[in-house]
């Protein structure tokens, strides 16, 4: 996954006490730095695009469930950006659209598949990336 380095500082000190017995004293630092690879990057990438869509199309169905106005300038703006992602699966089931000018209660079950087949999407190019490391 990511290359692990250590930085292993070691000193000892010997001498006497106040009583005169032998004293000897070491000191271990152990210092750890982790560096992230390529393959971990891309993962990260990935999930990071993955959370803004279901983010993105989490707002949208929520905002057709409650009927918001898409006269409203973020309204209009989270329709217009998730439209690109919920076009595929907007004939999946028979749900009637609001008239433009017109606010209502719209369950869309479209968006609930869209996020699944994204999520699993990003599920499947983890597991590619993943196919050459061993455990």
């Amino acid at each position: 996954m990511s290359d692990v380095r250590q930085t292993v500082t070691r000193t000892a000190e010997s001498g006497v006490d106040p009583r005169g017995a032998a004293v000897q004293q070491e000191t271990k630092e152990i210092r750890t730095e982790r560096k992230a690879d390529a393959k971990s990057t891309a993962q990260n990438i990935v999930w990071f695009i993955l959370g803004l869509i279901e983010v993105l199309l989490a707002l949208r169905f929520v905002l057709k469930l409650l009927g918001a106005n898409s006269a409203s300038g973020f309204v209009n703006l989270i329709y217009a950006v998730t439209n690109v992602l919920t076009a595929p699966f907007d004939n999946i089931f028979n749900v009637a659209h609001s008239v433009v000018g017109q606010t209502r209660s719209v369950f869309e079950p479209s968006i609930i598949v869209a996020a699944l087949v994204y999520a699993a999407i990003a599920y499947g190019i983890v597991k590619l990336l993943n196919i050459t490391q061993k455990n």
